[in-house]
């Protein structure tokens, strides 16, 4: 899951109208937005965006979150909109946190539109669509280079009034630099088009990897490395690595969530030590893989193969991975390989272990995305009618979707859901829910994801949770496929989460745990909590959350070389990496 930001200012009417009860008062106010030929003489698809934000200072499109502290955006689909055309965002539009620009209070904000432009895919399932090409920014439509947007300004909104400002689309994203730039002694990149994707998506699709190298890999040319996943979303560098001492001239920063002073310093101090750890004696010499796998609904295939999404799971195990191992020396043997992650990389971690089982050696999991949708975060899909409310014959109570690690909701499941319901319709919002249902859904009769809800209403549709219970309910699989994993599987799991996880995530680990309890053999994999730790805690009981997730590597290398030599077949290599 990704992390929620936040603005430092908020208006209090804002947040009023934000918990309140939908309304959808008419408006005389509309905004004009259009954009120059000199940005695309072709037509456009996409979701157009109008952003109103209470901080007056900064880009509107940068405050858009799932937090209190959120922007104001309103959001509508275009296609074929002509350069010079004239679209309007009027009380009509779909809004988040306000449902209608009738109800935003009067006053001065800042305001801004952009555009996320669509792309026309012709799969090979039959379907067309349109979606938002990733362009190696990891789809986050506020920086993805060539969607359009139009200067930020100042200005009183008053919907009460009959007024129609005019925006002009005449900014456009760059695009990202090219990541070999980055490229050290240890950080290599790679790039390489996959057919298996390229087939699904009738066109030329690309898979990338950040690769750490191990000291000494050019001093031992000999060597044959074991080859570890740190699954997660899309990395434009290698997480948590500095070659260079932390710059004693960086002004300290303020960590919200963790409630640190100069956290930005802190990371850099513990990335230096990642450094000085990797290549300091004794440390496990592996190969250290992050890969990029933007979909055209994510920043992340969730590491495996989709009805919507193709066969990434086969394409970066049967493509990318034998490629890593060819380039840079790989062992290229299943018990030599490893995962880890965090959240979505903790449920990924999970998943290509069960679904690759003789490919990987051990996983380690923390804090993964729901791993049993009887508890897909608060909501249990079989049998709740509703994800957004528990009802009663009298009483109607939101279900909470963000907290604090004392429990206090900062969103609903509703408000999260509308959020995304205006940044896209039709599983293109590039967020987290969206994602999940491009992941785990059948195809729908549109071509894009069959929703599990409303989006709107928060019905469930039993159908769908079905499928999604088959093919990718992982608690549920390991119970029903357990007398053909458990030779496989035993003893290769460790599943960390914290009690207090904000997005709920120990909720299904919790069942997860009394299924585990009752395979046969049995599994013997490591399930643990941490007291009152929240997202993203991954089974460091000596550390506080803040510092222990800048630690992966140094945590699960040991136990990654203690399978190693204790699983390796007969002949196989444990010496020429181990120098």
């Amino acid at each position: 899951m990704r992390p929620p930001t936040a603005s430092s200012l908020v208006s209090a009417a804002l947040l009023l109208a934000f918990t309140g009860a939908p309304q959808e008062p008419s408006s005389r106010l509309r905004f004009a937005i259009t954009f120059p030929v000199e940005r695309s003489a072709q037509p456009l698809d996409g979701r157009l965006l109008l952003m109103i934000s209470a901080d007056t200072t900064g880009e509107p499109r940068t405050r858009v979150t799932g937090t209190v502290a959120t922007a104001q955006v309103f959001g509508v689909d275009v296609d074929g909109w002509r350069p010079g055309e004239t679209r309007y965002v009027d009380a009509g539009a779909f809004g988040y946190p306000l449902r209608s620009l009738g109800q935003v209070p009067a006053g001065t904000y800042r305001v801004q539109a952009m555009i996320n432009r669509y792309e026309t895919f012709r799969r090979s399932d039959g379907h067309t669509v349109k979606l938002p090409p990733d362009h190696w920014e990891g789809q986050q439509f506020a920086s993805k280079p060539h969607n359009l947007y139009s200067r930020p300004v100042t200005m009183v909104v008053d919907p009460s009034r009959s007024a129609t400002p005019r925006l002009v689309l005449d900014q456009e994203i760059p695009p990202v630099p090219d990541f070999r730039l980055r490229e050290t002694k240890y950080v290599k990149y790679l790039r390489i088009r996959s057919e298996l994707l390229s087939r699904f998506w009738g066109r030329d699709m690309f898979l990338g990897a950040w690769v750490l190298l191990p000291e000494g890999f050019d001093a031992h040319p000999d060597a044959r490395y074991p080859l570890v996943i740190n699954h997660g979303h899309f990395p434009s560098a290698v997480s948590n690595w500095r070659e260079t001492p932390p710059d004693p001239t960086l002004a300290p920063d303020y960590s919200e969530r963790f409630s640190l002073a100069g956290y930005n310093r802190i990371q850099q101090q513990y990335a230096w030590q990642f450094y000085q750890d990797w290549t300091g004696k004794g440390f496990p010499r592996m190969l250290l893989v992050e890969i990029q796998h933007a979909t055209p609904y994510y920043d992340d295939s969730y590491a495996v193969n989709s009805a919507n999404n193709g066969p990434y799971g086969d394409a970066i195990m049967r493509e990318l991975v034998p490629e890593i191992e060819r380039r840079f020396r790989g062992i290229g043997a299943g018990w030599a390989r490893f995962t880890y992650g965090g959240s979505t990389g903790g449920w990924e971690a999970m998943a290509v272990q069960m679904f690759y089982p003789d490919e990987f050696n051990g996983a380690w999991v923390a804090c993964p995305d729901p791993i049993d949708f009887r508890q897909y975060t608060v909501v249990n899909i079989y049998e709740d009618e509703n994800a957004y409310y528990r009802e009663g014959p009298f009483l109607r109570v939101p279900r909470p979707g963000l907290r604090n690690f004392l429990g206090h909701v900062q969103a609903t499941m509703e408000q999260l859901n509308h959020r995304e319901l205006a940044l896209g319709t039709k599983s293109r919002s590039g967020d987290q829910w969206d994602v999940w249902e491009s992941v785990y859904s059948p195809v729908g009769a549109d071509g894009y994801p069959k929703p599990i809800w409303d989006k709107l209403t928060g019905k469930i549709d039993r159908s769908v949770a079905a499928y999604w219970r088959e093919h990718y309910d992982l608690s549920y699989i390991l119970e029903r496929d357990w007398p053909t994993l458990a030779p496989k599987l035993r003893g290769k799991m460790r599943i960390y989460v914290g009690d207090m996880d904000n997005y709920y995530l120990n909720n299904a680990v919790y069942l997860t745990e009394e299924r585990i309890r009752k395979l046969d053999p049995p599994a013997d994999f490591v399930v643990d909590y941490g007291d009152r730790d929240e997202h993203c805690w991954n089974g460091d009981h000596t550390r506080a959350n803040a510092y222990s997730r800048l630690r992966y590597a140094q945590m699960t290398f040991p136990w990654f070389v203690e399978r190693m030599l204790a699983t390796a077949p007969a002949g196989a290599d444990l010496r020429s990496w181990r120098y």
